[in-house]
């Protein structure tokens, strides 16, 4: 009878600790959602000196990680929902890869200081693509997620170890 008596007394501590661990999710999916975008921001090019097209220069691929994404948990069923967006036309691209054709590029030039710009209102272009026929991909999506899944493993295991102590 004191085996039962115990037991019983543990799944009232248990129970009594259940509305901690929402908040505690929530803030859990909160923050490892943060950590992806900074992951996914840190790999976005331009981030290692090098060019990698006109698109990537201005750093606005790398700013809409942070626009794009919900950070902020929504609950559906029994599920936090966060996401990891960029909605740049060409982040796909970026992040697996593309093939180049080789084709002329209204506006494209290499300014003074040797980087690539573009300027449609200005009477130049280039061909582009007769090097390169292959831009490999910087995986910027996968390393968020990468991220996000070490992050939630470690705070769910230290939340673990907390409710069940």
């Amino acid at each position: 009878m004191a085996m039962g008596d115990a037991l019983r007394r543990r799944m009232e501590e248990l129970a009594a600790r259940q509305p901690q661990i929402a908040p505690r999710l929530f803030a859990i999916a909160q923050g490892a959602t943060l950590r992806a975008v900074e992951a996914a921001v840190e790999r976005t090019p331009p981030n290692d000196g090098g060019l990698r097209g006109v698109n990537t220069i201005s750093g606005e691929l790398a700013q809409h990680w942070a626009t794009d994404s919900r950070v902020t948990p929504v609950q559906s069923g029994d599920v936090l929902v966060t996401t990891l967006e960029n909605d740049k036309q060409y982040a796909s691209y970026v992040n697996d890869g593309h093939r180049m054709d080789k084709h002329f590029v209204p506006g494209l030039y290499i300014d003074d200081s040797g980087l690539l710009s573009r300027d449609l209102s200005r009477d130049v272009g280039m061909v582009v693509g007769t090097k390169t026929t292959y831009v490999p991909g910087v995986y910027m999506k996968e390393a968020g997620v990468d991220k996000y899944e070490e992050v939630a493993e470690t705070e769910l295991r230290k939340l673990a170890g907390e409710v069940l102590r």
